[in-house]
């Protein structure tokens, strides 16, 4: 085993150890006496002690580990890097879902080299699942036996498993006939499940999954998932989507090019393919 795959492995190693070090440090908050906050006065942005705590559980073990790379967290802003790597984490993505008791919440941590995503864990903690991706391959863990990561073949839209988080998002009249478009295309398009509908994806149960308006700690833990899997991720213009933005994900190539001619012609401008 080469040297290069040997720090693959253990940076794999360390994103499973950081997120079940979140989800033990969420747990024992989930469906028990909770406080709120609201981070969005013109709106609703929940946030509990249980992504803070599981925040800074994470923290502490990478600024152990890797002292000189940089965090970037949902809830306590960004460490600067000094080596070009950086840890992006969303201890609970998902948060509506976790203050409703719902388990389609999710602990999300992604590495950062050089601003391209290049390793991701994607960890539900009540369910006992982990979705890993990188350059030492896409596999699932749960109840300690692990399992390789494939997308599905995903030969067209009209045959294809969708899932976005919340038809609300799309009110602008820029986005709504993309989600009009998607629905009536798709087969089938779930709701309201946030990260677990790209880690469907890589995991073969569904083709493509979709969202707006996400920030860099929202996807940059998933695309290394998909991508090790067989997947594509991009933006909805075809561009990279490791800083968020409107975000596409699907199985395959051709199913992805598709969805992106898709949504170009309902925004009523070209698409990049």
């Amino acid at each position: 085993m080469s040297a290069g795959r040997d720090r693959h492995t253990d940076e794999a190693e360390f994103l499973l150890a950081l997120a079940r070090v979140a989800g033990a440090a969420i747990l024992p908050w989930f469906r028990g006496a909770l406080a709120i906050d609201n981070k969005d006065e013109a709106g609703f942005d929940p946030v509990t002690e249980a992504d803070r705590a599981a925040e800074r559980a994470m923290r502490r073990m990478i600024e152990r580990r890797y002292p000189g790379d940089g965090i970037v967290g949902e809830e306590y802003g960004e460490k600067p890097s000094q080596t070009g790597r950086r840890w992006v984490l969303d201890p609970v993505d998902g948060t509506r879902s976790f203050i409703c008791g719902l388990p389609t919440w999710m602990t999300l941590v992604g590495l950062v080299e050089d601003e391209r995503p290049v390793a991701g864990a994607a960890h539900q903690a009540f369910i006992g699942e982990t979705f890993i991706g990188g350059p030492a391959g896409a596999f699932v863990v749960r109840r300690a036996r692990r399992r390789p990561l494939a997308t599905s073949p995903a030969a067209s839209l009209s045959a294809a498993r969708g899932g976005t988080t919340n038809p609300m998002l799309y009110r602008q009249p820029s986005k709504a006939p993309v989600y009009e478009a998607l629905r009536t295309r798709l087969r089938n398009l779930r709701h309201d499940a946030d990260a677990y509908f790209f880690c469907m994806v890589a995991a073969g149960q569904m083709d493509l999954a979709i969202d707006t308006g996400l920030k860099v700690y929202d996807i940059a833990a998933l695309i290394p998932i998909i991508e090790a899997a067989g997947g594509r991720v991009t933006t909805w213009t075809g561009a990279a989507a490791g800083n968020g933005g409107d975000i596409l994900a699907t199985a395959s190539p051709a199913l992805h090019d598709e969805a992106l001619g898709l949504i170009g012609q309902a925004a009523g401008g070209p698409s990049a393919s």
